[in-house]
């Protein structure tokens, strides 16, 4: 039996915590805030879950085998968390007969539709969109909240709320909470999202993403409770959205909404610039009522731009990268860091 520390209770750190329990580990899990944290970057109303990366079938297939996951983990957890709507990506006319033939060698499903068919989102000019029907949309919220009760229930799980993490030795293995107490295990896991950065040598990237949340018109209210969730939509294809269902809001986003920052903050002209780019990406965006405009963070490994897991020491593992990739891959981090806890020898 291996003691697994993990500091952060977002997704990462929670699936993680979940994965290395099933696995026989004892598992302490600290956070500086509540668990779960409305505060961190994975506390939200959804994430989309989808798997085509184009030129890389091997991480398509990867990805698609995710579904299957996370429908495992709603079952165990106690869901429903996992709304399987599909996810529908824009692509140009030039472009679309490449994307199907990039799904279909990861062994992936998918199918061309016409825009028409979703008259209520804006596409570019001559862009097609292409469903993967298996994907669809996270409760991101309630995937929290199912993971901390599960973990509660554990004899072996110990949840230390409201205990900031304010050093690390990597080379012991050992973290300083801010009230002068230490916490060692034979691995750490640290999955502080923006934080991480502070607490360990990991080069990343702090981004401010302004999403927008709205409340449709209550004839179009059985439309969007069956409509998927689409990205690289609106008129200049830079537009993300999460449809409403499951008691959530309409998300509205875009890499245009995104900045690079130094430091968790607001970002006032960000704030305004998000109410008008509602009508860029729904048609008739007079009807929809803007219930709220909000910023998050999210960091990416400065290197690659993705989600890397770093090794900051011989047993610490740190993973600074948040956001809807955090949500779809968190099972991966779980299962490596199982594994490097069963190649230890036995305490």
């Amino acid at each position: 039996m291996t003691d697994v520390v993990i500091a952060g209770a977002g997704v990462t750190g929670l699936i993680a915590a979940v994965r290395c329990a099933r696995a026989g580990h004892r598992v302490t899990v600290v956070d500086r805030g509540p668990i779960p944290n409305p505060a961190s970057s994975s506390f939200d109303h959804h994430r989309a879950v989808r798997a085509l990366s184009p030129g890389d079938p091997g991480a398509t297939a990867v990805a698609a085998a995710l579904h299957r996951r996370w429908l495992r983990l709603q079952a165990l957890l106690g869901g429903p968390f996992y709304r399987r709507i599909g996810v529908v990506t824009g692509w140009p006319a030039a472009s679309i007969d490449f994307a199907v033939a990039e799904a279909r060698r990861g062994g992936l499903p998918v199918r061309v539709v016409e825009p028409k068919s979703l008259p209520h989102l804006v596409f570019p000019s001559r862009y097609y969109g292409l469903l993967e029907a298996d994907a669809g949309v996270l409760l991101a919220e309630r995937v929290l909240h199912a993971a901390a009760r599960w973990l509660r229930a554990q004899p072996a799980v110990t949840l230390l709320p409201w205990r900031q993490v304010v050093e690390v030795d990597t080379d012991a293995a050992r973290l300083r909470l801010r009230d002068g107490a230490r916490l060692s295990g034979d691995l750490v896991l640290l999955a502080t999202g923006a934080w991480t950065g502070e607490l360990v040598d990991v080069p990343t990237v702090l981004h401010r993403q302004t999403t927008v949340y709205l409340r449709p018109p209550a004839d179009l209210a059985g439309w969007w409770e069956r409509a998927p969730s689409a990205g690289r939509i609106g008129a200049d294809g830079t537009g993300w959205l999460m449809p409403p269902g499951a008691g959530t809001l309409l998300k509205l986003s875009s890499s245009r909404l995104c900045r690079t920052v130094k430091e968790v903050g607001t970002d006032a002209e960000s704030l305004y610039t998000a109410t008008e780019y509602v009508e860029h990406v729904l048609t008739d965006a007079h009807r929809y009522r803007i219930a709220a405009v909000k910023q998050c963070h999210y960091t990416v490994d400065a290197a690659t731009g993705g989600a890397t897991l770093a090794r900051p020491g011989p047993a610490v593992l740190a993973r600074a990268a948040t956001g809807g990739d955090g949500f779809r891959t968190a099972p991966l981090v779980a299962d490596h860091l199982v594994e490097l806890a069963a190649a230890r020898p036995a305490a």
